[in-house]
């Protein structure tokens, strides 16, 4: 998507190793007779999409988009996807959302995009009224070369990088329901 000059690049977190789904991939996932992915695909409104994926990688580029596999080995978690994609595209921001919730929010994009702009920050998270959602996020791709070094420090934790660019944090509190995601086997029941 364009808004004026600056581009922006949805990127869906697929890559992760479920492992507290025995392993499956959660994005090839069957939820309400669609695939995880195919819900994710469904809500975004973008012309620039990547998927970021660890395994199945034929299975995921049969709809259509570049996928983007962690340049670091072993399942390194989001923070490894974020910046595989930052590495990849030329945009100026990467709208982040995990593949396991499978109806974010509309306005998501341009929410989190207008605080951000309202607040001169460079990146922006959701809160759900109860917590912080930190895969749902709107962030700089000028943050490429601090990712890495932060991740070449061991660290993996979504929301200490995310504490350390101090963010806009978004008040989604009045959709909190469409952050619900599936954690175990059971949730897609």
């Amino acid at each position: 998507m364009h808004t004026g000059t600056e581009t922006i690049c949805t990127l869906i977190l697929a890559g992760g190793q479920g492992s507290r789904m025995q392993n499956q991939d959660k994005g090839l996932m069957e939820y309400r007779g669609k695939l995880l992915i195919e819900h994710c695909l469904s809500h975004i409104h973008s012309d620039c999409i990547l998927i970021s994926a660890n395994r199945n990688i034929e299975r995921y580029q049969s709809y259509g988009y570049p996928v983007i596999k962690d340049t670091l080995d072993d399942f390194q978690g989001p923070l490894a996807g974020l910046l595989s994609a930052m590495l990849y595209t030329n945009s100026d921001y990467i709208l982040t959302l995990p593949c396991d919730s499978p109806s974010p929010p509309d306005d998501l994009q341009s929410r989190l995009f207008n605080a951000m702009k309202a607040e001169n920050k460079a990146a922006a998270l959701c809160h759900d009224g109860k917590r912080l959602q930190p895969l749902f996020a709107l962030i700089s791709c000028q943050y490429k070369k601090s990712l890495k070094q932060f991740l070449d420090q061991g660290e993996r934790r979504v929301q200490g990088f995310y504490r350390s660019i101090e963010p806009a944090i978004v008040d989604f509190s009045d959709s909190a329901e469409c952050f619900n995601n599936f954690n175990r086997t059971e949730d897609l029941l």
